[in-house]
């Protein structure tokens, strides 16, 4: 013998199935563009011919997309300066760069020499100048934009 409790709540059970099943596919959309970001490429790169290295310049949706933010090279003991160890980049052959910020939105690589890393510090006996503004979070990205990884 079986009840027919459990048959009166199979209309319910699949009424909301189907209005998961379609709700969830709108999930799924991409998010919508907006105007202001239509046609426009995130980031400007301009290679140098002589030197290889790109000046990027960023649309302010690219920039607010990466969440940059950067800090300030700093003095050290003779004409070595200190960088915090996560403005630091290693490219595929281990040459270490950081990005420099030297306008608003605008960003370049630069060649950093090592000396040293302790407690999340660079001491380098080349790099920026003292007072230059460093990528500390966003440099993948700009890495990535600058050689075009993306694609």
């Amino acid at each position: 013998m079986t009840s027919q409790k459990p048959q009166r709540h199979l209309p319910l059970a699949a009424a909301v199935c189907a209005a998961l099943l379609f709700a969830l596919p709108a999930c799924a959309q991409p998010a919508a563009v907006t105007p202001a970001s239509v046609g426009e490429a995130p980031a400007k790169v301009e290679k140098n011919s002589t030197t290889g290295i790109a000046k990027l310049t960023l649309t302010e949706h690219g920039l607010s997309r990466i969440d940059l933010q950067t800090a300030t090279v700093a003095a050290g003991a003779g004409s070595d300066v200190l960088l915090p160890y996560a403005s630091l980049l290693y490219d595929a052959n281990g040459k270490t760069w950081v990005y420099t910020n030297p306008a608003p939105r605008v960003f370049e690589r630069q060649a950093v020499t090592v000396s040293k890393v302790e407690s999340g510090v660079v001491t380098a006996s080349q790099g920026p100048a003292v007072g230059t503004p460093v990528v500390t979070v966003g440099a993948v990205e700009l890495f990535g934009a600058e050689f075009n990884t993306g694609k």
